[in-house]
Parts: structure tokens; C-alpha cells; sequence
């Protein structure tokens, strides 16, 4: 199982971010649109990505996919792992609905603001009523969690660069 992927980000396009690594490979790795927007910004740096590697497609038609989802962070990671265990949220859709940092969407599951999720692309009334109602209990680790990538933002561009000149 790939856990994690550490390469430089060639390119970020339709919720999928194409990084090189050092061995000659490039990936392809879908990521939420909240990350995709943040991956924009980081095109020819390094990053790294932590990883789920699941197999997509139908097997009794003999179409199966690999394929790659990628998180600035563990947490988000951790998340996502829970956020798709919802009936009727599956992975493709998921990634759609994460325009916003995770630690402000569990905080909607964890005070019931169905509201907020319905505000999220392909979350419906029902669907953010059935999300709260199983999750609401398990976002305490997610809730309080800082974005990942905040002290990133805080420096301005030429530190940015400064930064991945040293790494």
C-alpha cells in the first residue's frame, strides 16, 4: 500500500495533482478540492502528500483502476476515512464536497449545523442529516484540527521560496 508520496507537483487540474518523484515517476493523485486550491499555488515545489490507495471500477466487468487520493495532512487523511463511511458518500463524491478545511466541516458534524454542509457541493438535506447523524459524535479529533498548510500561508512568497530552495 502507498501510505505517502513526497515529489515535486508538476501540475493541478480538475481535482487531480501530477507529481514526479524522484525515481522518474509521475502520479496521478486525486485530491479534495480544498487541497487542489492550495496544491495550485504550490506548482514546481516539492510536496508531499499522505495517501489512500484504493481500486476503483467494477470487477465483474473487469474494469478496475488503481488509483491514488492525496492529503496535505494525516488528519485530513484520517477524516476523509471516516467522512466516507456515511451511506451514500462515496469517494469521488467526497472529493467533490471538501471545498472547505476539514476542521471547519467536522465542526458543522459535530454541532449538527446541517446548514453548512448543505452549502458543500453534492451534500443535500438528507444527505447532511444522515452525515450528522452518524459522524456527529466522532469529529472531537477533527474539530479543534489547524489546516494544514496554515503557517505556509502566513509567509509571504519570497520566505515560500526561501523555503523550498533549503528543502
Amino acid at each position: 500500500m502507498i501510505a505517502r508520496i513526497i515529489g515535486r507537483l508538476e501540475q493541478v487540474a480538475d481535482g487531480v495533482a501530477l507529481i514526479s518523484t524522484a525515481a522518474g515517476l509521475w502520479y496521478e493523485v486525486l485530491v479534495p478540492a480544498f487541497d487542489a486550491d492550495r496544491l495550485g499555488k504550490r506548482i514546481a515545489q516539492e510536496v508531499s502528500l499522505y495517501t489512500i490507495h484504493y481500486v476503483e471500477g467494477d470487477p465483474s466487468h473487469g474494469a478496475q483502476t488503481p488509483r491514488l487520493l492525496g492529503f496535505l495532512s494525516e488528519i485530513d487523511r484520517r477524516f476523509f476515512r471516516v467522512f466516507t463511511t456515511v451511506k451514500g458518500i462515496g469517494i469521488r463524491k467526497a472529493l467533490r464536497a471538501l471545498v472547505r478545511p476539514v476542521a471547519e466541516v467536522a465542526a458543522a458534524i459535530q454541532n449538527k449545523d446541517a446548514r453548512f454542509l448543505v452549502d458543500l457541493p453534492e451534500i443535500g438535506k438528507r444527505t447532511a442529516e444522515q452525515i450528522i447523524h452518524e459522524l456527529h459524535e466522532k469529529m472531537e479529533d477533527f474539530a479543534g484540527a489547524p489546516a494544514a498548510g496554515a503557517a505556509e500561508t502566513q509567509l509571504a512568497e519570497p520566505a515560500l521560496e526561501a523555503v523550498a530552495v533549503l528543502v
